[in-house]
C-alpha cells in the first residue's frame, strides 16, 4: 500500500474503496449514507471472520462448527445463517426475497433492505452481550434506494477482508477509519464532534504510552482514542489484554459507532452511554485510571445543572456555568489513579483565559503541580473546528511513574510549525512530526538511567519552565510566552465572551477610577477647610 505516512493520509484501497461507495449514495446525506456504508462493512467483516473460522472447525474431528460457544471462545461473533455475507450477496439484486422474520419467526416477503435489517437483527440477538441495540437497521426504509444498497454489498464483495489463513489483515479496521474520517469532513462541524484525528490521536498516545492499566475516555466519540491505544500496545510487543477500557458517551448514536468501531477490531470495551454524558451521570464514579485521553467538545455553555455545585470534583475550583473547560480537565484529574496520567485536547482559550474564575481554577491547577506538558498545536488539524487548539498533559505524581522528578516544573511545546496539508482545508502531522513532539516530552521526563539522552530547550519549540516563572506569567500556559516564539496565535476565546470579560474589566477599572477620584475630592475638601 502506497503511504506518505502512517496517521491518515494513505492513499490506498480505503480511499479507492470509499471513493467507489461514495458514487453510489445518490441523494443520501453523508449523515445518512454513514450509517448504511458503515453497517454493511461491519457485516461483512464479522461474516467472514465467522465463516474463517468456521472452515478451521470442519477441519477439527470433535468441534461443532454449528456451537455457537465455539465462536464466542475464539473472540469470534456467532453469525446465524440468515444474517451471513453470502446470503445477502445471493439476494442483493432480486426484488422480492421471502425469509424468516426472526422477530416474529414467521415467514415475510421484503426486499434486499428488509433481508439486512433482519439480519442485523439476528446477528445482535445472536451476540446481545456485545450487540444489543448497536447495529443500524434502518436500510428496509422506502427512501433508501435498494439498488445502491445491492450495489454496495457487491462492492463491498469484492474486498477481502482476512488472510488465507483467517487472519485480520485488518483491512476493514483501516476502511472503518477511513470512512468515518471522510464523513466527519464531509459533515464538517456535525461529523467532526465524534471524530478525532488519528495524527491527534497518535501524538497522544505515543506520549503518553499505555503499555498497562485501566485506559479511559469520558467523551469517547468513535471511539479513536482506544484503537490508537491497542495498536501502541502491540506495537511495543505487549499484549491486548495488558489494558482495560472504559469509555462514556452521551450520543447515543456516536455511541453505537464506538461500539462497531471496537467491534470490528476485536476490542473488548466497557462503553457506557446515557443521555446526561460525563458531568450529570458519570458511568465509572468509583473507578480510577492509569490512563485518561479525551478531544471533549470545545467550550460547551450548556452544561451546567444547579445538583453541580458542590461536586466532588470541582477540587481545584467550581468551572463556570458558560464554559465547561476546566469541568473537563477537574472530571479527568478526578478520575486518575495516584500515578495517572492524561492527555486532553482543548480550546487554546483555556490557557490564558481570565473569564469567569478560570484564571484562578488554571493557578490552582498549577500551583497543585498536576500539570506536566503543554503543546501548542497548528491550527486546521480538525473536521470540525477551526478554532485554534492545544495539548494539555496531566499527572497526579510528577515525582513517579517510573519518570524523573518533575515537580515545580512545566514542558511547553509550541507545535504551531509542525504538519503538513493534506488537502485545500486540513492539516496533518506526519509520523516525523509525532515523533519530534513525543521524544521532546519523553527526553524531559526521564531518569538519566533511561538512555533516551539529554533533554534540552530548543528555541522556538520547546522549554521546561519553572513554577517560578510561570508565576511571572500570571499563571499563562501559552507554549510561545516561554520557548521564545512571537505568541501570534488566536487564543479561541469568542468574540462575545472576549468583549464580554474586556468590558467587565473596564468597567471595574472606570469604577475604581470613580473611587479614587472621590477620595481625592474628599482629601482636598478637608484641605480647603483647613
Amino acid at each position: 500500500m502506497a503511504s506518505q505516512s502512517n496517521s491518515g493520509s494513505d492513499l490506498g484501497f480505503e480511499a479507492e474503496l470509499f471513493k467507489a461507495a461514495d458514487k453510489l449514495r445518490g441523494n443520501l446525506e453523508p449523515s445518512e449514507y454513514k450509517h448504511v456504508a458503515l453497517g454493511l462493512i461491519f457485516l461483512k467483516y464479522i461474516s467472514e471472520a465467522f465463516e474463517h473460522h468456521r472452515a478451521k472447525l470442519l477441519q477439527e474431528e470433535f468441534a461443532d462448527p454449528e456451537d455457537p460457544e465455539e465462536y464466542l471462545a475464539s473472540n469470534v461473533f456467532w453469525v446465524p445463517q440468515e444474517a451471513r455475507w453470502e446470503n445477502l450477496q445471493a439476494n442483493a439484486k432480486r426484488p422480492q426475497i421471502t425469509f424468516i422474520d426472526v422477530s416474529t419467526g414467521k415467514e415475510r416477503v421484503g426486499d434486499i433492505g428488509n433481508l439486512i435489517d433482519n439480519a442485523m437483527d439476528s446477528i445482535e440477538r445472536a451476540n446481545a452481550s456485545v450487540l444489543k441495540d448497536v447495529l443500524p437497521k434502518e436500510y428496509g426504509r422506502p427512501q433508501l434506494d435498494k439498488t445502491m444498497l445491492g450495489e454496495l454489498i457487491d462492492l463491498f464483495s469484492k474486498v477481502g477482508m482476512h488472510s488465507a489463513d483467517g487472519k485480520s489483515k485488518d483491512l476493514l479496521g483501516r476502511a472503518y477509519e477511513y470512512f468515518i474520517s471522510q464523513f466527519a469532513g464531509a459533515e464538517g462541524r456535525r461529523g467532526g464532534e465524534f471524530f478525532t484525528p488519528r495524527s491527534v490521536v497518535q501524538a497522544i498516545v505515543e506520549m503518553l504510552e499505555p503499555h498497562n492499566g485501566r485506559v479511559y475516555d469520558p467523551a469517547c466519540g468513535s471511539g479513536g482514542m482506544f484503537v490508537q491505544s491497542e495498536r501502541f500496545v502491540e506495537n511495543h510487543q505487549g499484549r491486548r489484554s495488558d489494558i482495560a477500557i472504559y469509555g462514556q458517551e452521551r450520543n447515543h448514536t456516536t455511541w453505537k459507532l464506538c461500539k462497531m468501531n471496537l467491534a470490528v477490531r476485536g476490542i473488548d470495551a466497557d462503553i457506557k452511554w446515557n443521555n446526561e454524558g460525563s458531568f450529570l451521570n458519570d458511568a465509572f464514579p468509583t473507578l480510577k485510571f492509569d490512563y485518561a485521553m479525551a478531544n471533549p467538545p470545545f467550550n460547551i455553555s450548556d452544561w451546567w445543572q444547579p445538583q453541580l455545585e458542590g461536586d466532588v470534583r470541582w477540587k481545584y475550583g467550581t468551572p463556570p456555568a458558560g464554559n465547561a473547560n476546566f469541568a473537563w480537565l477537574q472530571h479527568i484529574i478526578h478520575h486518575l489513579a495516584p500515578r495517572g496520567t492524561a492527555g486532553v485536547v482543548l480550546a487554546n482559550g483555556s490557557m490564558s483565559s481570565q473569564h469567569s474564575g478560570e484564571g484562578e481554577i488554571r493557578k490552582a491547577m498549577i500551583e497543585g503541580d498536576v500539570v506536566d506538558c503543554m503543546v501548542a498545536l497548528p491550527g486546521q488539524l480538525f473536521y470540525s473546528t477551526q478554532i485554534p487548539a492545544c495539548l494539555w498533559f496531566l499527572a497526579r505524581d510528577k515525582s513517579a511513574n517510573g519518570h524523573r522528578d518533575r515537580r515545580g516544573e512545566i514542558l511547553f511545546i509550541d507545535a504551531r510549525s509542525l504538519g503538513h496539508m493534506v488537502d485545500r482545508t486540513r492539516r496533518e502531522f506526519s509520523e516525523s512530526d509525532i515523533a519530534t513532539i513525543t521524544s521532546a516530552y519523553h527526553l524531559w521526563r526521564a531518569k538519566p538511567e533511561a538512555g533516551l539522552g539529554e533533554y534540552q530547550d530548543i528555541p522556538g519549540f520547546c522549554r521546561s519552565a519553572t513554577l517560578e516563572e510561570i508565576r511571572k506569567h500570571g499563571h499563562v500556559l501559552t507554549p510561545g510566552r516561554y520557548v521564545g516564539a512571537e505568541d501570534t496565535e488566536d487564543d479561541g476565546v469568542p468574540f462575545t465572551e472576549r468583549f464580554a470579560a474586556l468590558k467587565a474589566q473596564l468597567s471595574q477599572l472606570v469604577n475604581q477610577a470613580r473611587d479614587k477620584q472621590t477620595q481625592i475630592d474628599n482629601i482636598l475638601g478637608l484641605i480647603d477647610q483647613a
